[in-house]
């Protein structure tokens, strides 16, 4: 898993690397809008591989209080 992230960020660091010139001489509102949607996304993914790589946990803790509020419920307080 942490090898097909490193592959993907290697391939995202590429694809920013051949576009870097282009987006520099856009001069049209669509090309300045496709852009920056393009940038966006890229760091997205490169975000989410990096995390990926880094094991960062998903915090679920509303989650965790919800069900502890309905054993609560459930256990006498009525």
């Amino acid at each position: 898993m942490r090898q097909h992230a490193l592959l993907r960020l290697l391939l995202a660091c590429f694809l920013f690397y051949v576009a870097w010139p282009s987006v520099q001489v856009q001069n049209h509102t669509i090309g300045s809008f496709f852009w920056m949607t393009w940038l966006v996304f890229l760091f997205m993914v490169m975000g989410a591989n990096l995390a990926i790589l880094l094991k960062l946990p998903v915090q679920v803790e509303y989650e965790e209080e919800e069900s502890t509020k309905e054993k609560e419920f459930s256990l006498g307080k009525n």
